[in-house]
């Protein structure tokens, strides 16, 4: 868990041996819970025995439609390219998906199949922004978000998330920042990733409003809708149809290893997306979208690993605070839960591998999404489901002591 600092000395200065890697990787820093991951992995292949809550990946299977899909798929024995936006009929199964959950009317011209959501940011961010341009993004939130702008020369603008907000994103915290200095665009999550939060139906209204009155963009994350426990999370085409809403097969249809997503873009962005998708990444994978397309008829089983979920965040919910690990952020959706350890710890990162080495539950350091206040703040998922959960409040409870 090494942040990129240590490496400016050698790779990005470079050497008598050969140049150095470009400068804008030094603002790029490493992605915690996946180091976290390979550091569980090691001590896995020594033979230890490892609890994985340090990563936002379901433990269930792709459903078995899916699986049954991409099977046929691969007898059929021809898996090429296909067009750089995406299989036709994935297209408009997408678009109907936005009318059967939301009500809301979106053609499957304006849909852009894409390889994960990463894939989506990527593009969003290049046709969308100019290098220099100022994006808004939460503190805490996403890591990746911060650093894929990072690598395109764009502005990060972290707007701290209050407890008196509802841990939201807002248009009142927005305003100042725009009124100091312009942003070119919003990127809002909901649920939120590492929390779980959502922000609500008037807030998003609102957020869109926003960006329309001032000529802002305004980005959607949806990857973790169909993951609430309580009320639906909304849609921000609901409130504005300029929005680029991003989604992804990674999180409610158990697919990350798929690389499957999409986004939803005005009309006018979807040549541009097109033209950089056919040279950035020549098409989606096949296999993955004829998958892709199976999982919409998957509900029944995806709505039992949903309440598995919902289980496991009660265990959670319910046990951490009398382990010294509360004020948790709302957990209303994703399979998240983010709390302050400031009783415990304010070295995250170190407290993360003493979990690991001595507990032998892997979890990742809140400096992941905060750089700030994280320091006091840890990540938990609970996509490992209950009885991964009842056994880390276990193993922790013998740990703090």
């Amino acid at each position: 868990m090494r942040r990129v600092a240590e490496y400016e000395g050698s790779i990005l200065s470079g050497d008598a041996r050969g140049p150095g890697a470009a400068r804008r990787l030094a603002r790029v820093q490493p992605f915690l819970a996946m180091d976290v991951l390979a550091a569980a992995a090691e001590r896995e292949r020594a033979g230890h025995d490892i609890i994985h809550m340090e990563v936002g990946q379901p433990s269930a299977p792709a459903p078995r439609l899916v699986r049954e899909a991409a099977r046929a798929a691969l007898e059929d024995g021809r898996i090429g390219y296909t067009e750089a936006l995406g299989l036709r009929p994935l297209r408009e199964r997408i678009a109907r998906h936005y009318r059967d959950s939301y009500g809301v009317t979106v053609t499957p011209e304006r849909v852009v199949v894409t390889t994960g959501s990463s894939a989506g940011f990527v593009l969003s961010f290049l046709a969308l922004f100019d290098p220099g341009a100022r994006v808004a993004i939460s503190a805490p939130g996403y890591p990746a978000y911060r650093n894929i702008l990072e690598a395109l020369d764009l502005e990060p603008v972290p707007v701290r998330l209050r407890a008196e907000e509802g841990w939201q994103l807002t248009a009142s915290s927005l305003a100042a920042l725009h009124e100091d200095r312009p942003l070119a665009g919003i990127l809002a999550m909901s649920p939120a990733n590492p929390s779980g939060t959502m922000i609500g139906r008037e807030a998003l209204a609102s957020l869109g409003a926003f960006c329309r009155q001032r000529g802002l963009w305004f980005v959607s994350d949806e990857i973790y809708h169909g993951l609430t426990y309580g009320e639906a999370a909304e849609t921000a085409l609901r409130h504005d149809d300029d929005a680029v809403v991003i989604n992804s097969f990674s999180k409610y249809y158990c697919m990350t290893g798929w690389r499957i997503g999409w986004a939803v873009v005005p009309e006018r962005l979807v040549r541009p997306l097109e033209r950089l998708a056919q040279n950035l990444y020549i098409s989606p994978p096949y296999l993955s979208q004829v998958a892709a397309l199976a999982a919409f008829d998957a509900t029944a089983e995806l709505e039992g690993v949903k309440a598995e979920y919902a289980r496991a965040r009660d265990i959670l919910l319910s046990e951490l605070p009398g382990l010294g690990i509360g004020e948790m952020h709302p957990a209303d959706g994703a399979f998240y839960v983010y709390a302050d350890v400031a009783r415990l710890t304010n070295d995250s990162v170190a407290f993360c591998r003493r979990m690991l080495e001595e507990a032998g539950v892997a979890t990742t350091p809140g400096l992941d999404f905060d750089p700030d206040e994280g320091g006091h703040h840890l990540r938990l998922s609970f996509a490992g489901g209950e009885a991964v959960c009842r056994e880390a409040v276990r193993r922790l409870r013998g740990w703090l002591g």
